[in-house]
């Protein structure tokens, strides 16, 4: 125990030390940040112990170096009298504030018995000031770039109109404009589908295709739609071109399989080769199993259909109408049943021909029935060209 005792003690002084080490190391480096961090948390519980008093004292130290590096950074950013630098400005007063508001949070603190007394600031009319600054100069950009009919100006103007909202809520039209710029910055596409097959193709189909609620998209910058809207002008057209489905015959196969199995049947008694009953040491008779062999005729219907929708999207530049990209997309649906009959003694029939023989002769699907049924694939290769196509804006 008292070994034991021994190493917990000398584990705490040597942590101690390392924690002393590293925040002396970044103090020395210019890290003073995450040196007032890491003194900051040595300082969460039992701060007013002696072994405490040097993170204090690097505390402070490194408390009036940032502040002044701050300060330096601040006088030199306003007389540059550059409006892009305001949001540097702005952002120095708020660690400035931060800093502060975290030191404040485990004060009051000693050293060597005195009350530790740190230069604090008020940085509000700084703060409320270059919050202004920075809104409005963040502002006029987003307005300039939002008069371009360019797509990516337009979600850079909403990146902005979003900072100035996060920082300075409700400040003049912003929350109106984050709306318009990302209108304007929104890829439009409108979506059709072109029956090139001449064949009449399920109504349930083509609107199952034309379902994009069901598709799952979740693409900020690129709406599609299936029904167009008046008061949309769509940069771009995607088709799906149906060039060919095909539909093979009904079809039905059979085998016959003839299963054989030695099982056991009852009892009966051992004979001797002159036909009597063969007796044990106790003058019992002695009986055994009675093996047969089983016979079966089993009878395996196989029932197949199938179709085939071969396809492309093709995605259009309607401003410049011109073909951008094309995709080839071909969906197959199978219809497969099997069932079976069987003649004979069932014990014969292993266990797969047990199951199959649950299974039931189905009526085959309309060839509707199976060209709609393609319409989960067609979905699936239908999204993934979507999700991975990227319009260059």
């Amino acid at each position: 125990m008292k070994n034991f005792t021994l190493f917990t003690v000398l584990l705490l002084i040597l942590t101690s030390c390392v924690g002393r080490k590293q925040i002396e190391k970044q103090l020395h480096s210019g890290n003073y940040d995450q040196a007032i961090s890491n003194a900051l948390k040595k300082l969460e519980h039992n701060k007013d112990k002696k072994r405490k008093q040097d993170y204090i004292v690097m505390l402070q130290d490194a408390y009036y170096k940032v502040v002044e590096e701050n300060h330096n950074t601040i006088n030199h950013l306003k007389k540059e009298g550059n409006p892009e630098l305001y949001q540097n400005i702005f952002n120095t007063y708020l660690d400035l504030e931060d800093r502060q508001r975290a030191i404040k949070a485990v004060m009051p603190l000693h050293i060597n018995g005195k009350l530790l007394t740190l230069n604090f600031k008020d940085y509000t009319n700084e703060i409320v000031k270059y919050r202004a600054k920075v809104s409005n100069y963040k502002y006029d950009s987003a307005i300039t770039l939002m008069q371009s009919e360019n797509k990516i100006d337009n979600r850079n103007a909403f990146k902005i109109l979003n900072y100035i909202e996060n920082i300075n809520p409700n400040f003049k039209d912003v929350r109106q404009l984050i709306n318009v710029a990302h209108h304007q910055g929104t890829d439009y596409v409108i979506v059709d589908i072109e029956n090139q097959t001449h064949q009449i193709i399920p109504i349930r189909l083509h609107n199952e295709l034309l379902n994009f609620d069901t598709y799952g998209l979740n693409d900020f910058w690129t709406v599609y739609h299936a029904d167009a809207n008046q008061e949309i002008e769509y940069d771009y057209a995607m088709a799906l071109q149906l060039t060919r489905i095909i539909v093979s015959p009904e079809h039905i196969t059979e085998r016959q399989i003839i299963r054989k199995k030695n099982i056991v049947d009852g009892w009966e008694y051992v004979l001797d080769a002159q036909g009597n009953v063969v007796k044990d040491s106790l003058g019992n008779d002695i009986k055994q199993d009675k093996i047969i062999t089983a016979k079966a005729r089993f009878y395996e219907f196989n029932q197949f259909k199938s179709t085939q929708v071969i396809a492309r999207v093709v995605y259009t530049d309607l401003k410049q109408n011109h073909v951008l990209e094309s995709f080839p997309i071909d969906s197959e649906f199978i219809f497969d049943n099997l069932y079976a009959t069987v003649r004979g003694d069932r014990r014969a029939l292993t266990n797969e021909d047990i199951q199959i023989l649950k299974n039931q002769r189905l009526h085959f699907p309309s060839n509707e029935q199976m060209v709609f049924d393609t319409a989960e694939d067609l979905k699936l290769k239908l999204k993934n060209i979507i999700v991975s196509y990227s319009f260059k804006s």
